[in-house]
């Protein structure tokens, strides 16, 4: 997406006598440790298949370089372990598939995954996943995104950090393909229902909660929470086809 100026990705913002500013993000980094099956997979992988932070600063960076060809594109956010990615990417060859995770042991145990799936068509990204769509996906580009199991920040006082508000949900739809779907799960129900009342009221957007999607694998995170006795939300929304191809949020 050739830019000549982008704004500093976060953990970069600063005044102007210096100080760091405060962020509110959608997720929370976690330890970055590897095991020694991820660390292999790391080293055999990460050259070709993930992509450096400062590479998102190139005002000539693209999606399309990046995998070497030009193609469909779609998004997950928050890739976790990989166990969703790999299952979609190895049904969709011709697609291109950015996974965004900032959790480095989860976007190396995703290397293997795609590895043994016998996959190359997805580049990971550990930029924060809100700025990333902003400023690295072109408008109307994307014939898919995908945001499984998000982080529910169950005290009220973080539900300004929840990922579904109007405002994502505006950005979102405005990257999606006129006909592109937003496909969203989650085991929390209050969640659940936040993410309907903000995504029936996108004007852009068409759709709501759907029977589980087949082609979602069955991950050890969804099984927890089954096991917890939480029940599994699945939503499905569509860009309207007749929303004006590349809208800006």
């Amino acid at each position: 997406m050739p830019q000549h100026s982008r704004p500093a990705r976060p953990h970069q913002q600063l005044t102007e006598d210096g100080r760091r500013v405060r962020e509110v993000l959608t997720y929370a980094r976690r330890g970055s440790r590897f095991s020694n099956r991820q660390a292999r997979a790391w080293e055999a992988h990460h050259e070709e298949w993930v992509v450096p932070d400062d590479a998102v600063d190139d005002p000539d960076f693209g999606w399309d370089r990046w995998f070497g060809r030009q193609a469909p594109l779609a998004l997950e956010i928050g890739s976790g372990v990989g166990e969703a990615t790999a299952a979609l990417a190895s049904t969709r060859p011709g697609t291109n598939i950015v996974a965004l995770e900032v959790w480095l042991p989860g976007v190396a145990e995703t290397l293997d995954r795609l590895e043994l799936a016998g996959v190359d068509n997805v580049r990971l990204c550990s930029v924060d996943a809100v700025w990333s769509l902003e400023h690295l996906v072109e408008p109307g580009s994307l014939t898919e995104l995908w945001t499984f199991f998000p982080d529910p920040w169950h005290k009220t006082r973080h539900h300004k950090r929840r990922m579904v508000t109007p405002g994502f949900a505006r950005l979102a739809a405005s990257r999606l393909t006129p006909g592109g779907t937003w496909r969203l799960a989650t085991d929390w129900q209050e969640y659940a229902d936040q993410m309907v009342a903000v995504l029936d009221a996108e004007p852009m957007l068409t759709g709501g909660v759907t029977d589980r999607w087949e082609e979602r694998p069955l991950t050890k995170f969804e099984r927890k929470g089954r096991a917890a006795g939480r029940a599994v939300t699945d939503l499905a929304y569509m860009r309207s086809p007749g929303a004006a191809p590349g809208a800006e949020a």
